[in-house]
């Protein structure tokens, strides 16, 4: 999979890098930081510029999150609804009404949560989802989202820019901090839902 995705780059250039990035964006499991800084490594070794990698990866991670995007907007709140209060959304264990809190949170937090996990693995693509289910207006989605991609771009580029002959090292490095990311993440996730679980039945039971 590595190999494949340095031979577009060699082959495509710019297009390549934006190619890649638009893919990485739909399918999270591809690694934005081998695509970003092998970029940032090809600015030394061909006609590329580091400013021209930058922005072929911002418009990549636009589309992508576009596409993203448009699928939370076909998933949108009411219909989110009408699956858990089917026969078998039931099993979920989800009601409309934490349906309701959760697109109000993302109302009047959503702009600040796009521009941070912009800068995340892996959630920096999803967070395109809840966007679009809460119909975050798309002008505001599409700055947050320039933005933090644009700064997550910037530095992962600049780093394989600089690295020199250390790339190896330095590719190590970014996939450990992935790693480390993603581990918490899970963690998060994992601490967020027995909170939420431990509410629902602290409620149940006054």
């Amino acid at each position: 999979m590595e190999q494949i995705m340095i031979d577009i780059m060699n082959s495509f250039g710019y297009f390549g890098i934006f190619f890649l990035i638009m893919i990485e964006n739909v399918f999270p499991p591809i690694p934005s930081e081998l695509i970003l800084t092998f970029g940032g490594f090809m600015t030394v070794s061909s006609n590329m510029t580091i400013v021209g990698v930058i922005i072929a990866a911002t418009f990549g991670s636009l589309l992508g999150a576009g596409i993203l995007y448009g699928i939370g907007k076909l998933l949108n709140k009411e219909r989110l609804i009408k699956i858990v209060t089917s026969k078998y959304g039931k099993l979920l264990r989800v009601k409309p009404k934490d349906i309701e809190a959760a697109d109000k949170w993302f109302d009047t937090k959503g702009s600040i949560t796009v521009l941070i996990c912009r800068c995340v693995p892996i959630v920096r693509s999803l967070i395109s989802i809840p966007a679009g289910m809460s119909d975050m207006p798309i002008p505001k989605f599409l700055v947050y989202t320039t933005i933090g991609s644009a700064v997550w771009n910037t530095f992962l580029v600049c780093v394989g820019a600089f690295a020199g002959d250390k790339k190896d090292a330095i590719l190590g490095v970014i996939d450990n901090i992935s790693h480390i990311v993603l581990i918490l993440l899970v963690i998060i996730f994992v601490g967020f839902v027995i909170w939420f679980y431990k509410r629902k039945t602290n409620k149940r039971e006054k």
